[in-house]
């Protein structure tokens, strides 16, 4: 009878919650036959019992164990964890861990009494033996962090009058922040005068977001006749010190009833059934064609715009360069495919893996040229990349951003780290994708300061970028400007003064180049 493959090491131990401590384990180690060492078997304790996960993971093993450096990626969060909860004994007591260290009977003993949490089990061991965790103080404020903000349109009135975009980036500046990614395509229209937009949309810009009144939402765009928020953004920003890297907020997104959708129906891709919109929330949103040729030229078109006309210092695009996996059975992707695969017609499964992975190499290659247009126009700019995190983006939204890193088309990245508790932050940042990014180009994690509705807490917020600190992470950005400081339950001056000392010192940016040459 053939040898059955070797289990999963959360099949193995029955681990339900997938942010385990063994979800990043090496799976070519996992055989049954070979001696653990001390790390591993702590690591699968911390599993098991589901400690949490601390901010500080390695700050807290620096401090507490002289070979701290020998501890293995993968056991680094759990033995943490495990210190944390007093469940590490030593014997003789040591403040070397020896991780890598076969365990013997003994040890494994020990560390299974005393986490059992049973009386009877935790009185065999002498008091001294159990570890006392050194806590370990927070990591200083880096002097070189991306710092960063994004504004936008919706729920948030900064970007509305140059007086309200001018305090807020004031603010920013005091807060000794150092970037900000204010929005200039959103709902189907550019937030700055654009003869593309002009062209192909029939609106120049448009500020203000479409609502339930467009009466007074006409009125309010009309009010700020020649008014470009863009050009005042970098007057304001530049000479207080902070990056303007423009975000491409919808990216191939648009309102059902925009006058884009209803210019150029036959950009819109569909899905298998025929049908369009897809459900945003409230809102009813189509999607443009990422393989249509029109399409393309016409994003490329904004880009080089912005990128010709304003001295940005950068350009981001969000999860948005995407499209949703059911899409893609539009009448030009189908000819496509069928060009490429000898007339045969995509698959009918939406989730096939191979037209997934056609679909996804199409954006990719995309990306590419957008790169490319970037750095043409002004040549040492930004290509920035704010997607969700690795493979929901490529699974659900045919997003490959570590292709993106790979092949060079983007110099930044900042990771949606929308989460509301440490483990999953914490776990979505130990992916192989997310470390390996970070050692090739500045990775660093977006934050949500709160959406309207649903705030977050100061707390929480604190907790989170001490964690992406602690793990080496190139900084932060947050979303969104508006409730950074407002739309929380905290008082404005309270969170001004939580960021003051969040962020006592100024901070430059990351070098792209610096940090594929380090590594």
């Amino acid at each position: 009878m053939p040898t059955p493959p070797p289990k999963a090491p959360d099949d193995a131990l029955r681990l339900s919650d997938s942010a385990n401590f063994l979800s990043h384990y090496p799976t070519q180690y996992f055989d049954l036959n070979r001696p653990l060492s001390r790390a591993e078997v702590i690591t699968a304790i911390a599993a098991y019992r589901s400690y949490p996960y601390i901010s500080n993971a390695n700050a807290t093993l620096v401090a507490n164990f002289e070979d701290s450096a020998t501890i293995p990626e993968f056991a680094r969060e759990g033995i943490a964890a495990a210190l944390s909860q007093q469940a590490i004994v030593l014997y003789p007591a040591s403040r070397q861990l020896q991780p890598n260290q076969p365990a013997t009977r003994g040890d494994t003993a020990a560390l299974l009494c005393q986490a059992s949490q049973s009386p009877a089990l935790l009185s065999t061991l002498p008091p001294d033996v159990v570890v006392a965790r050194q806590l370990a103080t927070s990591t200083p404020a880096p002097t070189q962090e991306i710092r960063g903000t994004w504004l936008t349109n919706i729920d948030s009135d900064v970007l509305f009058s140059r007086d309200r975009l001018s305090s807020a980036i004031s603010t920013l500046a005091g807060l000794n922040f150092n970037t900000i990614y204010p929005t200039v395509w959103n709902w189907g229209d550019t937030l700055y005068p654009s003869a593309i937009a002009e062209q192909f949309i029939g609106d120049k810009k448009g500020l203000y977001p479409i609502s339930d009144q467009p009466a007074e939402d006409a009125r309010l765009e009309a009010a700020q006749g020649d008014r470009d928020m863009l050009q005042e953004a970098i007057d304001l920003a530049h000479p207080l010190g902070l990056k303007v890297i423009p975000w491409f907020e919808f990216g191939f997104m648009a309102p059902a009833d925009s006058a884009l959708a209803r210019r150029h129906p036959d950009w819109l891709t569909q899905r298998a059934d025929g049908s369009q919109i897809k459900q945003e929330g409230n809102d009813l949103r189509v999607w443009l064609n990422p393989f249509n040729p029109e399409v393309q030229r016409f994003i490329l078109l904004l880009v080089d715009e912005v990128m010709r006309r304003y001295p940005v210092d950068g350009f981001q695009v969000d999860d948005h360069m995407g499209l949703p996996v059911e899409f893609g059975y539009d009448p030009v992707t189908i000819a496509l495919y069928q060009q490429e695969h000898s007339g045969k017609a995509p698959p009918a499964e939406a989730q096939n893996a191979a037209w997934v992975r056609w679909r996804a190499d199409k954006i990719s290659d995309f990306m590419a040229e957008v790169a490319q247009v970037v750095r043409a126009r002004r040549p040492g700019a930004i290509v920035s990349v704010s997607p969700n995190p690795y493979p929901f983006s490529y699974g659900n939204y045919l997003q490959d951003w570590p292709t993106w890193v790979e092949r060079g088309s983007v110099d930044e990245l900042i990771i949606q780290l929308y989460r509301d508790n440490l483990d999953r932050f914490v776990w979505e940042m130990n992916k192989a994708t997310a470390q390996s990014s970070r050692r090739q180009i500045p990775t660093a994690v977006g934050i949500l300061t709160g959406l309207k509705g649903r705030p977050t807490s100061m707390s929480m917020i604190n907790t989170q970028i001490e964690a992406a600190r602690d793990r080496n992470f190139a900084g932060i950005s947050f979303f969104f400007y508006e409730t950074l400081l407002n739309m929380n339950q905290e008082a404005p001056q309270e969170r001004q003064a939580a960021f003051v000392g969040l962020f006592p010192n100024t901070a430059l940016r990351p070098e792209p180049s610096a940090t594929r040459l380090s590594n």
